[in-house]
């Protein structure tokens, strides 16, 4: 059976989609205010995020060029840079940052998270998610002599653990490999060091569990679901 249609595979797909619900569950009205979405792919999560908020403007930073086009067409403003940079973008100017598996990938997650500190808003909010390398998944897995599905090893193809959905998988593109895995204590202290403090902490999907019980399992244990997310506000 192809790994697309696999059980571990489906319950992957609908943790991202758990996680994505609860992400939105962060989100304050900001009625005619801004947002940028940090890694904003095509968009399509973004509109989502925009409409949640109500705000007037949407912004993204995205580094593939057919990925901007397409969240151009859905009638998000995007800047095509590379997110381990300065952003193109004044200081202080949204209400709304948000970045949902992202924060992985780069190479500078100091430049990445002084750079949302500036262009937010004194009165803004930031909502980050990654993956949770708490998560009992992953401790498993070492436990078991495997490497955690999402610190990956190699640029090119997924690899190290015979029970990872995606084992095998060749990365569309060199970014979208992850270099730096967080748990809960360290993302939420490097965020401190760069000027923002907590408004709320959680964690959403618990594999191998899918839907339902996964929702019900990280009301009981909030330290290991799959996926972290952070809510900060600019101290």
């Amino acid at each position: 059976m192809p790994a697309s249609e696999s059980f571990l595979y489906r319950v992957f797909r609908e943790t991202e989609q758990l996680n994505k619900r609860a992400i939105l569950d962060q989100l304050d009205p900001r009625p005619g205010g801004s947002l940028l979405d940090c890694g904003c792919g095509d968009g399509e999560f973004t509109a989502e995020l925009g409409a949640r908020a109500q705000v007037a403007e949407m912004h993204g930073i995205e580094a593939v060029e057919d990925r901007v086009r397409t969240a151009e067409g859905r009638g998000i403003r995007v800047a095509q840079a590379d997110l381990n940079r300065r952003f193109p973008y004044d200081d202080g100017v949204f209400d709304i940052v948000h970045a949902n598996q992202l924060i992985e990938h780069l190479q500078s997650t100091d430049g990445f998270l002084r750079e949302i500190r500036r262009v937010v808003k004194p009165t803004g909010r930031v909502v980050l998610s990654t993956n949770n390398l708490a998560s009992w998944h992953n401790v498993i897995s070492l436990m078991l002599g495997m490497q955690p599905p999402p610190c990956h090893v190699s640029s090119e193809v997924v690899i190290g653990n015979r029970l990872d959905p995606l084992r095998g998988t060749l990365f569309a593109n060199r970014e979208d490999s992850h270099l730096r895995i967080f748990s809960f204590r360290a993302l939420a202290e490097l965020c401190e060091f760069h000027g923002f403090r907590t408004v709320d902490e959680r964690t959403a999907g618990y594999y191998p569990l899918p839907g339902t019980l996964a929702r019900l399992a990280t009301k009981i244990d909030r330290r290991h679901g799959a996926f972290l997310i952070i809510k900060l506000a600019p101290r």
